[in-house]
């Protein structure tokens, strides 16, 4: 049984994740508006992962006879200066995607729940990989500056990218 300031907190944690998959999306749109769609769908892959995470943790809410508490969703930010603002505010969000995963291993160590922790040791490697890859693409993207080619590459590169999802044992 969870405590309830550790319920309270995995909600928060379903919550953020379906808030994430929101922004992404929104993300998605801004790049689709300016004609990258590769870009476009990148972020679509990210949303559709997002609503894994959510549902990672939802799940695993009821498995453990936990009360789920949906809440509003905030509406995310919806406007751009530019592809690399987009990267920018999506690396910015990944990282305070890792903090709340880590107070949620902090609160889960307080309290000695073990299995909360295990589950969320597959969280915090995916946060590696998530900030990974958005560093990575931003790195790239200023590289590219303003030469357009550079982006279209890059754009082709993103088209590619499809979901997914992990296997059960993951």
């Amino acid at each position: 049984m969870f405590s309830a300031k550790l319920l309270d907190a995995l909600n928060h944690q379903v919550n953020y994740e379906f808030y994430s998959s929101y922004s992404y999306l929104s993300m998605a749109a801004y790049c689709e508006s300016i004609d990258l769609p590769g870009f476009s769908n990148f972020f679509r892959v990210q949303a559709q992962e997002e609503l894994f995470h959510a549902m990672k943790f939802f799940d695993y809410i009821q498995q453990k006879n936990g009360e789920i508490i949906l809440e509003k969703i905030d509406q995310p930010t919806i406007k751009f200066e530019s592809v690399s603002h987009v990267f920018e505010t999506a690396f910015e969000h990944e990282q305070i995607v890792t903090k709340k995963i880590y107070n949620l291993a902090d609160i889960a160590t307080e309290e000695r729940e073990h299995a909360t922790l295990s589950l969320l040791k597959w969280f915090i490697d995916e946060q590696v990989e998530e900030e990974n890859t958005f560093d990575t693409l931003l790195k790239k993207l200023k590289r590219a500056k303003d030469n357009p080619a550079a982006l279209y590459l890059l754009d082709d590169e993103l088209a590619k990218r499809v979901y997914t999802p992990p296997t059960a044992t993951n």
